[in-house]
């Protein structure tokens, strides 16, 4: 089988995780547990899910002109994805996601540097790139002008697209009939519809049979689920792991899902191979540390069939 061929717009980030187990006041100064800096932004992530799993993978995103953005490339060259089209720009610092953990909780505070750098004028910039892809992935971490730019050249060649529209957001209709697949969870698609004011009242499944094909819901634990063109709802469930780290899963799902289409493979093959994948990735600390090569998630589904 020839080696598919994905490209990725997307986003670069530096994690800075510090666990506590007292979040300071204002002004005051408490003492940490642990440190960490590890590689993140559902870009990267995507990127190197699809690398793994057997992808001639491409980037098309920024960095800046400092450490983190020198650490950032390293990190995509070794998994085997090309950086030609990540600009590396000064006097702008790379994307930083400072993370303090108290408690199994989160707080985030993301600067988007960079990859609010990445424009439409720089997607446009290697449209040859996309044009050459079998399919691209995109999120919403990038300025949706950029994302919109990408999704219209894709378009103009037939290449596939899909979009995890993450971080959530609506989006207009004319973006969202461009796209091929969305990859949502249940509240981004309620906000990518306009509908995340419905206090739990929203009907995701009469919105998956309202865009037949189009939309696969990630539901965690419970897997994901999709309609075909005949409306008719379809379930794919998870996999029962010891998990110890839930943090890129998502990533790891839409990764697999891409390689797997990218393939040639029918949905309903792509989304049982996606649904193994994120739930191997949660048995291993990291947003990328959990993520299988195709023979690691191979074997293991073979040791997980039913």
């Amino acid at each position: 089988m020839t080696q598919p061929k994905i490209t990725i717009i997307g986003s670069l980030n530096m994690d800075l995780v510090t666990v506590t187990s007292t979040v300071p006041a204002q002004g005051e100064t408490v003492t940490g547990q642990s440190f960490a800096t590890m590689y993140g932004g559902k870009g990267a992530n995507q990127a190197v899910a699809c690398a793994r799993l057997g992808a001639d993978v491409s980037f098309i995103g920024c960095v800046g002109n400092d450490t983190f953005g020198t650490m950032m490339l390293d990190n995509l060259n070794r998994e085997g994805i090309h950086t030609e089209a990540v600009e590396v720009l000064r006097d702008v610092s790379s994307g930083t996601a400072s993370i303090i953990v108290k408690d199994g909780d989160n707080r985030i505070i993301v600067v988007p540097g960079a990859n609010a750098q990445v424009t439409a004028e720089r997607v446009r910039k290697y449209a040859d790139v996309i044009r050459q892809s079998d399919i691209i992935v995109l999120q919403l971490e990038i300025p949706l002008p950029s994302v919109r730019a990408a999704i219209e050249i894709a378009a103009e060649s037939a290449i596939p697209v899909i979009l995890n529209p993450a971080p959530a957001m609506e989006l207009d209709h004319q973006l969202l009939s461009q796209v091929t697949v969305l990859t949502p969870n249940e509240y981004e698609l309620a906000e990518l519809l306009g509908q995340a004011d419905q206090a739990g009242a929203f009907d995701w499944q009469s919105a998956l049979q309202a865009m037949p094909g189009k939309i696969v819901l990630t539901k965690g634990a419970d897997g994901a689920y999709w309609s075909d063109a005949k409306g008719q709802l379809h379930h794919s469930p998870s996999h029962r792991v010891d998990v110890v780290d839930t943090t890129g899963a998502g990533d790891t799902f839409n990764g697999a899902l891409a390689v797997m289409l990218a393939e040639g493979r029918s949905i309903e093959e792509a989304i049982p191979f996606a649904t193994a994948a994120g739930a191997l990735s949660v048995t291993v600390f990291g947003a990328q540390g959990g993520m299988p090569t195709r023979e690691q998630l191979m074997h293991w589904i073979t040791q997980h069939q039913e």
